[in-house]
This record gives C-alpha cells, sequence and structure tokens, in this order.
C-alpha cells in the first residue's frame, strides 16, 4: 500500500507538471480548439471580460479546464457526446473539464484528511480501507459530473422536442399563408422566447450570414446538440425544396407523429413511476408484517 501510495502520488505530480506546462501547440491543434470554442459558443474573449467578476476557483477551473481541452484537441479526442450535451446546455468545455479535475483532486485530498481525523479520535479503519476508498470516491468524484451532464441534456433535449412540434405547426401554417420556406423557417422561429426557439433562430440567422441554406444551419444545430429530429427534419426540408403543398403535409405529419411520441413517452413514465411505488408499498406492507411477528418469533425461539 505504501508503494501504492508513492506512485498515485507520483503519477497525480507528473500530470499536474504536463498540464501546467506552456505546450507549443500545432497549427492543427489550434485550429481544432477555435472551432471547437466556436462550437460551443464560447469565445476566450468574453472570459477575459469577465475575469474580474469570477472568483479565484473559477478562474483556476477554466486555466485548468482549457489546458486539458487544448490537450485533447492536440490528442484528436473529439467527444462528440461531452460537446454536444454541452452545447444544449451552453456551457464549455473548459469549465466542464475544470470541473471534473477539481471535483477528483479535492475529493483525493479530503478523503484521506478525514480519514486522519478519524484515526486520531480512535475510529482508524486501518491503511488499506481509506486507500481504497480514497481512490474509488476520487474516481466517483472524477465522473459525477458526466453523470449529472447526461441528466441535465436528456432534460433538455426533451423540453427541445416539446418545443419542436409547435414549431413545426407554426412552419406548416406560415406555408398556408403563402409564405415561401425560409420566411416560413424565420417567421416561425421569431414566435415566443423560449430557449429553443432562440436557437433555431440563431442557427437560420447564421446559415444566412454564411450564405447557406436554412435546412443546412437546421442540419448544423441538430449535429451540434444531438438531436437527430432536427437532422431529420432538415433532411426532409432539403429533399422538399419549394413544394409547398407537399412538404406543409409532411411538416404537419411530423408534428403529430412527434406529440405521440411525447405522450407515449409520458405514459412510460409514469407507469414506471406507478411500478415504483407498488413496490414501495410491497416492502411497507412485509416490513410491517415482520413487526408483527417478532414478538412471536422471538418467544417461541427462547422457550
Amino acid at each position: 500500500m505504501v508503494l501504492l501510495a508513492g506512485a498515485t502520488a507520483g503519477l497525480g505530480l507528473y500530470l499536474l507538471v504536463k498540464v501546467f506546462l506552456q505546450p507549443t501547440p500545432s497549427i492543427a491543434a489550434s485550429l481544432a480548439r477555435l472551432d471547437a470554442a466556436r462550437g460551443s459558443g464560447t469565445t476566450l474573449g468574453l472570459m477575459a471580460a469577465d475575469d474580474a467578476q469570477i472568483g479565484a476557483l473559477d478562474r483556476l477551473r477554466f486555466v485548468i479546464g482549457g489546458r486539458l481541452e487544448a490537450e485533447s484537441a492536440a490528442r484528436g479526442w473529439q467527444l462528440v457526446n461531452v460537446r454536444a450535451n454541452l452545447a444544449i446546455l451552453n456551457r464549455s468545455m473548459a469549465a466542464h473539464l475544470g470541473t471534473k479535475v477539481l471535483l477528483g483532486v479535492g475529493t483525493l485530498i479530503w478523503l484521506p484528511l478525514m480519514a486522519g481525523v478519524l484515526d486520531m479520535v480512535g475510529l482508524g479503519l486501518g491503511t488499506a480501507t481509506p486507500a481504497l476508498l480514497t481512490i474509488a470516491g476520487a474516481a466517483f468524484a472524477f465522473f459525477l459530473p458526466d453523470l449529472a451532464l447526461r441528466s441535465e441534456a436528456e432534460e433538455r433535449r426533451r423540453d427541445f422536442r416539446h418545443v419542436m412540434g409547435s414549431f413545426l405547426d407554426l412552419v406548416a401554417m406560415n406555408l398556408a399563408g403563402g409564405r415561401g420556406l425560409p420566411e416560413a423557417l424565420m417567421a416561425a422561429s421569431s414566435v415566443g422566447d423560449h430557449w429553443a426557439m432562440a436557437r433555431i433562430r440563431q442557427a437560420l440567422s447564421n446559415a444566412r450570414v454564411i450564405g447557406v441554406s436554412p435546412w443546412e444551419g437546421v442540419s448544423r444545430l441538430g449535429k451540434e446538440l444531438g438531436l437527430e429530429e432536427l437532422r431529420d427534419l432538415a433532411s426532409a426540408l432539403a429533399l422538399a425544396g419549394d413544394e409547398g403543398a407537399k412538404i406543409r403535409m409532411s411538416l404537419m405529419a411530423r408534428a403529430e407523429s412527434m406529440r405521440r411520441k411525447e405522450l407515449a413517452d409520458v405514459e412510460g413514465q409514469a407507469g414506471e413511476k406507478s411500478q415504483s411505488m407498488l413496490v414501495a408499498q410491497l416492502l411497507i406492507c412485509a416490513s410491517f408484517l415482520l413487526f408483527l411477528a417478532y414478538p412471536a418469533t422471538s418467544q417461541i425461539l427462547n422457550s
């Protein structure tokens, strides 16, 4: 255990030195980092402008996360799922990676201190058990932000799908009113201030600025946020072109299909919660029966 603790400490020092050293990134790594920052909606200038308003811990988190992001880009690690989850929550990769490292290191420091305090008051657990608990706790703390991120991103995607059904209905209504497809998409996205509508509106505006079709902008947004529904919608829009009646019926049918799927998901979640309540009731009944049977069973065994 002493050798394992020494090896772990040495590995940690090596990783810290490697992270804080100023690397000389290649051109490909620099371009990949700029593309990742542009795709996630974060810029270095914005972080520098807010530098005076954040604390020292947040600044350290951004510094460590930025170095790790640069290293991952230099090694070609795409982290597609993590980037999609961060994009739909409008968070930066640097902040996420920095949070993971700080949580892991903090747990790696805090648990041995608690073990030392327990040892001082006479409640020590030996040497091997605290070391194993520290390693397991640090690993769990390191991956805990990923679990929380995945759960929040899925909740956010469900919210986006709910808004997307209304968006498709609005597009179909605008097409029925005689507008063209690009104008109908922009007009439908301008209704309401929901964050999903704002993201669609921003994607359509960016597509117009860079000179691509609106469905190409929708496809890029679906790829960035990890939403297959948006990519399927972009494919349908690209195939339909300017055929107003056909695309209008297709959009209405797609909206109805999304609402039926959402209703089925809600019913499934309700069924799961009902089963959980039934299991809890059965456990309560079993505990009550054990409570009633314990006195008689105890007298029989003691007689």
